[in-house]
């Protein structure tokens, strides 16, 4: 999701965000008379904007051996352009240092987004070794910007006379996050303790970038084995047929293969007859990386935890949770704890009320064992098969992908914002696979360009997410391309590619960001589009999953791959009625992934320090979880430790923040609320969220900016009736003011 954009960077707080060519700093620079001739050109690819549509990168003009050059040369730029600002001999202003650090370093803003994307979505072995070399000089190259005193010094003053500034909302918001960056980075800290920053980025970028590539080797290349096609008794022909192939060509002809995805869960398990195959896959799932293979991340987790520590201590904060939340929209650990922590009372007994029922439906089976993990979704979903009559096969059937997506989730964005969309296959791709839209507003203008790349490959890694090849930018004036990647298992050649109704989902989901970044309408790149707080994000990507299963739209695109009837409502009704089962795993997985990451977070350096064998980071994993009192051995977290590739794949990234994606669902269930309160998909509600929410980047305060949307404060009730914890008649309205969940909803 994103919200991934330049995550390997993320450390490098300036850098994401300052990118501007090099040709228009020379402009700039003469303006506020300073001398440029010591910026040096770029050379190569990624020297000058691509001139393809939209600037969109030219992939078939682009080789391995393009990228080293290019990030050298983009930080030598960034690096001149930097010491002209210093170097300006005119008093600093917010046209001569602000904005001229907004627009530095434009060259190595188009070869990071390139290369970051080709590593998540389509990477090499080559790749992944120049991912290992340049990600430290990233580092360091930002922490040179960030933690440069001289130009601490200019923004300080241009930040301090800011009183008697006039300003836009958009200019104050990029004065304020520059400043606040600055000092977020080490700018206030003495000179040894920045080195010490320094010294504990570089590590950390390393050993993330080292973490990531471990997870993702863990999932990839440990597909599960299996001797015969009895082991797999009850998949589908083509999920068998593709099991031996994805075994012939791991050199194991004859035996049947199953690749591992990235959560703890394997969406096969389910289907399959034989209990031991389901618990040979599920542990091979939750023992990666583990040490009980050949890859093992535990070590790598403890010196992240112990650096992450060791950083916040030095900004004087107790944590790295502390220190890591000071720009979200809950800003304290407290607040997202309170806020999850609240929740769990009535989770456990979700939980062990759900086990009950699995144990009996097993019983009535003539098995003669318990629940495990292995075991959970095989009699939840026979359960709610029975309880609800669906049948998630016979579900898939009317989902086509390529409908999913042009009738539905296009559909979708036609109704509610007047979008049009038109396929083009004019444009070089990174990957056969990934499908091109040009993308025209309400007016019959230009938008911007997406990429749609839609299957599970080895080459990527797992999950789902969007980010921009180019950013929105009224100073630049570029409109956005925007990719979204998923994972959807590839049906074999010749077959109708039909998908499950969680990557339907999931669809809508991920272009709920790409809305999100399409719809940007501001000034700066840095404050443009999804680039908001990390609790925020997600917000605008979960309300577009409402639109699913929203009956005009699912009637356009929901249609059976053989008859072409449409879905049955009563089909549809039993899907929602059933999202509610089974909440004792599908929230509480989500729930315990959420507080693992904060108990990591928490951690004093002298409580990270004393983690420092694989057998402690296992007894901290096993007693954080314990104390939550949920029931982990039956409901184990969506990601282990491991492969908690959120939390531990780059120097930042969702580490104190996978709360998010639970505090998100709060606004996300308040304002379907509000859509369904008044008249649902319209175009005035769609333009009325996209002027309030969809528009407004990162230029404005996060709870102002939902008031301007939903006419008051957040309601969290909504998500707590939603995930069925409470019935309709215990909701009571409760407000959000500040991230505290209010004391009544503590059931």
């Amino acid at each position: 999701m994103k919200a991934q954009i330049l995550a390997t960077v993320a450390s490098a707080a300036l850098l994401a965000g300052c990118s501007a060519a090099y040709g228009e700093d020379i402009e700039t620079m003469a303006e506020a008379n300073t001398d440029t001739a010591a910026i040096p050109a770029g050379t190569g690819y990624f020297a000058a904007d691509s001139t393809l549509p939209f600037k969109t990168p030219d992939f078939s003009q682009i080789s391995e051996e393009d990228y080293v050059p290019a990030f050298e040369q983009g930080m030598a730029i960034q690096k001149a352009e930097i010491a002209a600002i210093i170097d300006n001999p005119a008093p600093p202003t917010f046209e001569n240092t602000i904005v001229a650090l907004e627009k530095s370093g434009r060259m190595l803003g188009r070869v990071t987004r390139v290369f970051f994307a080709l590593t998540g979505s389509n990477t090499t072995d080559r790749l992944d070794d120049i991912n290992t070399e340049i990600s430290p000089k990233l580092t360091a190259h930002g922490d040179s910007i960030t933690l440069n005193p001289e130009l601490f010094a200019r923004v300080k003053a241009v930040y301090d006379n800011r009183a008697a500034m006039t300003m836009t909302r958009e200019d104050a918001k990029l004065l304020e996050d520059t400043y606040d960056g600055m000092v977020h980075a080490g700018a206030l800290l003495s000179d040894a303790e920045r080195e010490q920053v320094k010294a504990i980025n570089s590590e950390l970028s390393t050993l993330t970038t080292e973490f990531s590539q471990l997870a993702r080797a863990a999932m990839n290349d440990n597909p599960v084995l299996f001797d015969s096609r009895e082991d797999l008794a009850g998949l589908s022909d083509s999920d068998i047929q593709a099991a031996a192939d994805l075994a012939a060509e791991n050199g194991q002809p004859g035996k049947f293969a199953i690749a591992l995805q990235n959560t703890t869960q394997q969406p096969l398990l389910p289907s399959m007859e034989n209990r031991a195959a389901r618990e040979k896959l599920f542990m091979a799932s939750y023992h990666r990386a583990d040490g009980r293979m050949d890859v093992d991340t535990r070590m790598l987790i403890a010196k992240i935890a112990t650096l992450r520590a060791q950083k916040a201590a030095l900004f004087g904060e107790a944590d790295w949770a502390s220190y890591a939340m000071w720009d979200r929209m809950a800003e304290k650990p407290a607040t997202a704890l309170g806020f999850m922590e609240q929740m769990v009372p009535a989770l456990a007994a979700t939980q062990r009320r759900e086990a009950a029922m699995l144990n009996e439906a097993i019983a009535a089976d003539g098995g003669d064992y318990e629940v495990k993990p292995w075991d959970w979704y095989r009699y939840a979903n026979r359960i709610k098969a029975e309880k609800y009559d669906l049948d998630e096969d016979a579900v898939m059937e009317y989902f086509v992908l390529d409908k999913v997506l042009e009738d539905g989730v296009f559909h979708m964005a036609e109704k509610l914002y007047g979008l049009t969309f038109q396929r083009r296959t004019d444009l070089p791709v990174y990957h056969p696979d990934v499908w091109t839209y040009t993308v025209f507003d309400r007016d019959g203008s230009e938008l911007g360009l997406f990429y749609f790349d839609p299957f599970q490959r080895s080459s990527k890694r797992g999950g789902a997410w969007m980010s921009n090849f180019v950013d929105q930018s009224h100073l630049w004036g570029t409109k956005p391309v925007i990719y979204n990647v998923l994972n959807i298992p590839k049906a074999p050649e010749g077959e109708v590619q039909l998908v499950s109704f969680d990557w339907v989902n999931t669809t809508f989901h991920e272009f709920g960001h790409a809305l999100h970044g399409f719809f940007a309408n501001q000034k700066y790149e840095s404050l443009s589009g999804t680039a908001t707080a990390r609790d925020f994000v997600e917000y605008p990507s979960q309300v577009h999953e409402m639109w699913a299963t929203w009956p005009s739209v699912l009637s356009n695109y929901a249609k059976h791959y053989q008859t072409g009837e449409t879905i049955p409502d009563e089909m549809i009704a039993k899907i929602e009625a059933a999202a509610k089962f089974n909440q004792g795993y599908d929230f509480g997985e989500v729930v315990e992934a959420a507080l693992l990451d904060m108990k990591w977070s928490a951690l004093s350096p002298e409580e990270a320090a004393a983690i420092d064998t694989p057998e402690k980071v296992d007894a901290f994993e096993r007693k954080s979880l314990e104390e939550l009192g949920l029931e982990i051995d039956l409901v184990p977290p969506r990601y282990r430790s491991t492969y908690f590739n959120h939390i531990f794949s780059s120097p930042s990234g969702y580490s104190a923040g996978y709360y998010s994606y639970l505090w998100t669902e709060m606004l996300d269930r308040d304002s379907r609320q509000w859509f369904i309160d008044n008249g649902g998909l319209t175009r005035a509600n769609g333009d009325h969220y996209r002027a309030t929410v969809l528009s407004q980047g990162g230029t404005m305060d996060y709870f102002k900016m939902f008031e301007n949307f939903a006419g008051r404060k957040p309601n969290v009730t909504p998500m707590l009736a939603a995930r069925g914890l409470i019935a309709g008649e215990e909701a009571a309205d409760s407000e959000v003011s500040d991230g505290a969940l209010p004391a009544e909803n503590a059931q």
